[in-house]
């Protein structure tokens, strides 16, 4: 660290600058605090927060010489967006970002005391095998969440990694951040060079998730040994051992060397995914792994300096500020300047070397037209941090206060950290065929001069489609593309290749759209059935993007096997579960609350005004009954929800008004007005034969509006329900005593059969039921099984600490339980004897929902953030799938969570527009 320059900014928005940590090529970074609270506003609404006064953060602001470019702004605004959609785990969240204005572009992240990797190596030289592990899976974790949309990641360098105290981070997201050299040119041109290439670049193809692979073994083994292979010496030397020459790894360790050797292939095809790489690394997860400390003494101590000395400028901000160019020390040797060579600032004999392929990105002047935006990195999911340690597994105990007798202890959680990148393990997912590198002097386009400098001249006229900001791009088009793109697209485009087919472990598989042109019915793409390493999801029997141009869908349910049904605020539309391919739409199902099989050939939908049977095959309308008029002595009757169903019977609420007359007055009086009343019924109704079969009264709920029943259990002869307690009447709101209620109602004549409370049951407490007459139901912490209907306790399963269960699942002889510190277990439901307990690993704030496979052989668990598959047997962690969103940097913000549909050895996901089959056992 030092003090800030003289011609330096002091203050960048709420942000006052307390000294100046490092300079990049493209970049300068400074140690600042907050010191007004607040909500700080950035260029995007989702990387806007409210952080406190006094705040510790880092500061990356564009370098003067390089603000002036429009490419530039672009291009520095989209890294930052996508740093905030990979926000979690060893991504910290941008808390602002501007590049708006005339003042150079600038983004702030929580500070954290931390070396780059080049600083470490300098200081203290190679790192212990154990830290360039752990290392090695924390980036290969966040590699995995890019390369799951087939995205290239450009951003890993020396500099550009930090060894923090709990684990890595990544600081840069596109080629900016890890450039070795960044300059601006007339006309606006930018020209940036990265320190690494790969052997495919040098070929002049583009670059694919591979080739972050690449650069990911070059990292490690300069980690593990002080030096890069192959890219140490000389430019044009080092591209021509990148291109040819095998790698010199005898200074690797050895449990390390046949991991970096495979991502060093001079073949793509040849390089492990990032997924495979971060099993192979740490199958617990690096967090796991780094837990108790993971750096070597000599840089652990100089991060916690660094620490100590952040906070005393902290806490002395006017002192520092004021500083002229005194030095503020630095543990690290810091006295070095970057350089082109060394951007890091680290010198002496382990300092890395670079080399580079120059990208020229000729931007449009800074008059209007203003460059449209590139596309950008697909939405994050919510993010994904290290869990704690999973605490004792808690024995139940019986009604009266006895504990179970531990016949079958829980296993150890083994956690494993790996997200699912799409694609079989060992194989990356591989970009569309390659077209042959075209004269481009025909188009005004000079030919490169040498294998690792590509350059680019913006030419007059332009007879070849150009992404406005030519730069090597970082995601994926949000919809399949219909026509090839230019060579110059391939090369400055969007990578990994959504547009037609991808193959990913040798499968096929169709990225397919609502928009795309029907064509013919093709079958299903063969697929291993599960991965062949611990914690990589499968490959995708298909994707389907629901299109960018409709609503996001509100609903999605399975009709016979056959057809995954979303509805949305516009219409109703069918997805063959087969081939993932569009069947149909229909606007009369638009808002659809369900979706139901009516018999063999029709689709049940309850619409806001009335009930639609629609053909299975082409979602033509084939009946119809609306509210106002098809219900007997229930004119306008209003439709407030769907219960549930069984078979063909569904149970839904109601309510419409009716007139009271008034008394008759006595003599003398005037007579009074007649009065409306709402009058609310719980309904059963056949949806086969489309006629009502009961009709019970029931309370009106809060508004006067019929109330909402939530599905606890459906026996032989009963269905209990509970009221939604936000739509109880102030009056039964108060009556219940923050108790949850529960009634049950006969199947065959709707008849009242009994109301309980169970227990402590709040309200909202989760709530499941069986065939055979237990509620399993959440008790404050514990979890408690309940006969019906007197009530009496079978058992208690005590929670684990600061925690809620989530609601149960009944599948076969187990019950399948869930809470809120993110685990996911099985019992027997008859004792409450546990067998089994895992973590998913996930963050967040409610309890997993958890579903079966069709043969009971998977467990699978959704929450916010993933969805994690156990083994139904034992409760082995068989796999992790994140999905960080398909959109556009206008696009909208994917905050959904996953949804799961599984039926026979298929799991259909959904998140937001993107619905994924998976093969299951």
């Amino acid at each position: 660290m030092e003090a800030p320059r003289q011609d330096e900014p002091r203050r960048f928005g709420p942000y006052t600058v307390l000294a100046r940590l490092r300079e990049t090529a493209a970049a300068v970074q400074y140690l600042a605090h907050r010191t007004d609270p607040g909500l700080a506003h950035g260029t995007d609404p989702g990387l806007a927060h409210r952080t406190d006064s006094g705040e510790l953060v880092v500061v990356t602001a564009a370098r003067p010489e390089l603000a002036a470019s429009p490419a530039f702004r672009h291009r520095f605004d989209a890294e930052a967006r996508l740093a905030g959609r990979l926000a979690g785990g060893w991504v910290d969240e941008p808390l602002e970002t501007r590049t708006d204005g005339s003042d150079a572009p600038w983004t702030a992240a929580p500070y954290v005391p931390a070396l780059t990797l080049a600083e470490a190596i300098e200081a203290a030289g190679p790192l212990p095998a154990r830290t360039v592990r752990i290392l090695g899976a924390g980036i290969a974790e966040i590699l995995s969440r890019v390369h799951a949309t087939g995205a290239v990641l450009h951003g890993l360098a020396p500099g550009t990694v930090l060894l923090a105290e709990d684990g890595p981070r990544l600081t840069a997201f596109g080629p900016l951040g890890a450039a070795a050299e960044a300059s601006a040119g007339p006309g606006g041109r930018l020209s940036v060079r990265l320190g690494y290439l790969t052997p495919e670049q040098l070929a002049g193809e583009e670059a694919g998730p591979a080739s972050d692979l690449f650069v990911l073994g070059l990292l490690l083994a300069y980690a593990a040994t002080g030096t890069t292979p192959l890219a140490d010496g000389p430019p044009a030397e080092a591209a021509e051992r990148i291109a040819q020459a095998a790698p010199e790894l005898g200074g690797v360790p050895d449990e390390l060397r046949d991991l970096i050797a495979r991502c060093l292939a001079k073949d793509p095809a040849d390089r492990p995914t990032a997924g495979t790489v971060a099993a192979e690394l740490a199958l617990e997860g690096a967090a796991a792994l780094a837990a108790g400390g993971w750096l070597p003494e000599g840089p652990a101590a100089a991060v916690a300096e660094q620490g100590v000395r952040a906070g005393r400028l902290a806490a002395a901000p006017e002192n520092s500020v004021s500083m002229k160019n005194a030095s503020v020390e630095n543990p690290v040797s810091d006295q070095y300047p970057a350089s082109d060579q060394n951007p890091s600032g680290a010198r002496g004999p382990h300092a890395p070397k670079s080399y580079g392929d120059v990208w020229d990105a000729v931007a449009p002047a800074p008059q209007p037209p203003a460059p449209e935006p590139e596309p950008d990195i697909q939405d994050a999911v919510p993010p994904q941090h290290r869990s704690t340690p999973v605490p004792e597994w808690q024995q139940p105990t019986v009604a009266g206060g006895g504990t179970v007798p531990d016949a079958s202890a829980a296993l150890p959680d083994t956690r494993t950290t790996q997200l699912g990148a799409i694609g079989q393990p060992g194989q990356p997912v591989q970009p569309g065929p390659q077209a042959p590198w075209p004269d481009q002097s025909a188009y005004g386009y000079p030919q490169p001069q040498h294998p690792y400098a590509h350059q680019a001249a913006e030419p007059a006229p332009m007879p070849l489609p150009l992404p406005p900001a030519p730069i090597p791009n970082v995601a994926p088009p949000a919809e399949p593309r219909r026509s090839g793109p230019s060579r110059r697209g391939l090369l400055f485009g969007a990578v990994g290749g959504v547009a037609g087919l991808l193959v990913g472990g040798g499968t096929l598989y169709a990225l397919t759209s609502g928009d795309d042109e029907p064509g013919p019915d093709p079958k299903p793409a063969p697929t291993s059935g599960g991965p062949s390493v611990a914690g990589v999801a499968p490959t995708p029997r298909w994707i389907y993007n629901h299109p960018a141009s409709e609503p996001v869908p509100l609903t999605a349910a399975l009709v016979k096997n056959r057809l995954l049904v979303l509805t949305d605020e516009s219409h109703a539309s069918a997805v063959d579960l087969r081939t993932g391919r569009r069947l149909w739409e229909n606007a009369d199902g638009a808002k659809g609350q369900a979706a139901l099989a009516a018999g063999d050939d029709l689709c049940f939908i309850a619409g806001p005004s009335e009930f639609l049977w629609l053909s299975s095959k082409d979602g033509k309308v084939a009946h119809r009954v609306a509210y106002a008029d098809g219900f007997q002595d229930a004119p306008d009757l209003s439709v407030r929800t769907l219960v549930g169903s069984a078979g063909p019977t569904i149970w839904f609420t109601g309510s419409h008004k009716t007139t009271v007359k008034a008394p008759e007055p006595k003599k003398g009086q005037k007579p009074g007005k007649d009065g409306q009343v709402v009058k609310s019924y719980l309904f059963g109704y056949d949806i086969v034969q489309r006629k009502e079969l009961w009709r019970t009264p029931v309370p009106s709920g809060r508004g006067p509006i019929a109330p909402v029943f939530r599905l606890i259990a459906i026996r032989p002869d009963a269905v209990v329900v509970r009221q939604d307690f936000r739509t109880l009447a102030p009056a039964a709101l108060k009556a219940a005593k923050k108790k949850g209620v529960f009634r049950s109602f006969d199947r065959e004549t709707g008849k009242a059969q009994w109301s309980r409370r169970f227990g402590n049951v709040a309200l909202d407490g989760a709530a499941v039921g069986d065939e055979e007459g237990t509620i399993y139901a959440a008790d404050g912490p514990n979890l408690r099984a309940f006969e019906t209907p007197d009530g009496k306790a079978k058992w208690t399963l005590k929670g684990t600490r600061g925690s809620v269960f989530g609601a149960s699942l009944p599948s076969g002889d187990l019950l399948y339980t869930t809470n809120r510190n993110q685990e996911v277990g099985a019992l027997d439901p008859k004792t409450g004897k546990p067998k089994w307990r895992r973590s998913t690993e996930a963050a967040g704030e409610k309890a997993p929902v958890v579903s079966v496979s069709g043969s009971g052989s998977t467990v699978l668990a959704a929450d916010p953030g993933q969805v994690t598959a156990f083994s139904a047997a034992d409760g082995k962690r068989l796999w992790k799938f994140q999905d960080i969103g398909n959109q556009a940097p206008d696009g909208e913000t994917v905050k959904a969570g996953y949804q799961v549909l599984a039926y026979d050895k298929t799991a259909v996901v959904r998140r937001g527009r993107t619905v994924y089959a998976f093969p299951v056992d």
